[in-house]
């Protein structure tokens, strides 16, 4: 859209009907396809009478570089007369009178108006060149993490759904592997959501926890090694798990079933560092059961009031389960999910849970992302699917403080296991 000034009739009496300078102003005016914006030549004291028109600079739609090549121009504005410098005057005329203001994130070559995009390779800063030197060290880190003193085995379990148990499950187990420790993920939750974030088959007939915790085979022949890491095994949950908790009530001992299967002798055979225990959204048996077989609870909570509400009955659950069926269960630790900082919801969440559970919670806050939620649809964790994205990086934060929690470090075990000849035993596993 242009702005054009009125022909005013050879009789009529208007601004620029006079013969002169002006009315040499006004016939461009009028041109449709361009636009004049006049500003004073000189910068001086202000004054009140106007300045003269022979004094103002015409600045056209289509101003010329230096080099004889035509610029091309911002948006089109009014008529403007304010008073600017030579220098403003010379910055305008090259940018066509259009100023984008510049993030305060943003590199110093795109305040000055250079693109960042443009600069040549090596040379200054870049969004893309930073987003693949954020993934080349999650995939590649220069450091391996410490292993623990002793085999961790944790249960990740909340009875509220949708507060990121699967997700924190695979992405925690998949940043410790990444970074050298051998991690097994057991899959508890009849859905399978953690077998397929991981990338392991879970049809109906496939050995599973399913088969273990019924006793008709051990964790062997149900692991298997996901294709995203090899420190990465996974023992997976078909359809078939959903009706155990039926089967299980005739059974002796059966809060005990998961526990006896997840055994050192066998966890030795796999050579694992840490074990975590995928809980379905509920309070049952399966649930149960993994409180049980693990002396240490992880509680994702997601930074709303419903997943405040829920916490307490989970408590009792915990304490019931320690006064009578496992006197070493502890809450470990606590995972914020899903924060949002747009919200003061979110912030008050936050502070409550740190303010009652102090050093239990984690530093390190995972917050809404889509990444996160599109990586399981091809099949992967997300540190694999975006590894350079805010949540594969929170989530690798919180693994390395995991790893590095002073209870469970071990600063003299190498990262490897010894055979008893003293060389690194072989920690293969095939189905």
């Amino acid at each position: 859209m242009s702005v054009s000034a009125p022909k005013w009739p050879d009789s009529a009496t208007g601004p620029d009907s006079a013969t002169g300078p002006d009315s040499a102003r006004a016939d461009t005016a009028a041109l449709p396809d361009r636009e004049i914006h006049d500003f004073p030549a000189h910068e001086g004291p202000s004054e009140a009478a106007p300045q003269p028109a022979a004094a103002l600079v015409r600045v056209s739609r289509e101003t010329g570089s230096p080099d004889g090549a035509l610029v091309r121009p911002g948006p089109r504005h009014a008529l403007t007369r304010q008073s600017v410098s030579p220098i403003q005057s010379h910055s305008i005329r090259q940018s066509g009178a259009h100023h984008v203001p510049c993030p305060p994130s943003a590199p110093p070559e795109a305040a000055r108006g250079v693109s960042a995009h443009a600069l040549p390779s090596g040379v200054g800063w870049t969004p893309i060149a930073e987003e693949a030197e954020r993934a080349t060290r999650v995939k590649h880190p220069t450091d391996q993490l410490p292993r623990p003193a002793r085999r961790r085995v944790l249960a990740v379990a909340n009875q509220k759904g949708g507060v990121g148990k699967t997700t924190s499950t695979v992405n925690l187990a998949a940043g410790l592997a990444l970074q050298g420790l051998r991690t097994l993920v057991v899959d508890l939750d009849p859905q399978g959501n953690a077998s397929t974030a991981l990338g392991v088959d879970h049809r109906a007939g496939t050995a599973s926890v399913y088969e273990v915790l019924l006793g008709e085979i051990g964790i062997i022949d149900a692991v298997a090694v996901s294709p995203q890491s090899p420190n990465l095994l996974c023992i997976p949950a078909t359809i078939d798990l959903a009706g155990s908790e039926i089967e299980l009530v005739s059974m002796v001992a059966r809060e005990s079933r998961l526990c006896r299967a997840l055994s050192g002798v066998a966890l030795d055979e796999l050579c694992v560092d840490y074990v975590f225990i995928d809980c379905p959204p509920s309070l049952g048996l399966l649930t149960v059961n993994a409180l049980v077989a693990a002396p240490e609870v992880l509680i994702p909570i997601q930074c709303e009031y419903y997943a405040l509400e829920g916490l307490g009955q989970l408590l009792r659950n915990i304490e019931l389960v320690q006064a009578h069926l496992n006197p070493a269960l502890t809450v470990s630790t606590i995972l914020l999910t899903m924060y949002d900082g747009r919200t003061k919801l979110a912030d008050q969440v936050t502070a409550e849970v740190r303010e009652h559970f102090g050093d239990q919670v984690l530093r390190t806050v995972i917050p809404r992302s889509v990444k996160v939620s599109e990586a399981p649809g091809f099949g992967q964790t997300v540190l694999v699917y975006d590894p350079g994205s805010r949540g594969a990086l929170s989530y690798l934060d919180a693994a390395r403080e995991i790893a590095h929690d002073h209870r469970y470090q071990d600063r003299g075990v190498p990262n490897h296991t010894l055979s008893a000849n003293g060389r690194p035993a072989d920690r293969e596993v095939s189905r």
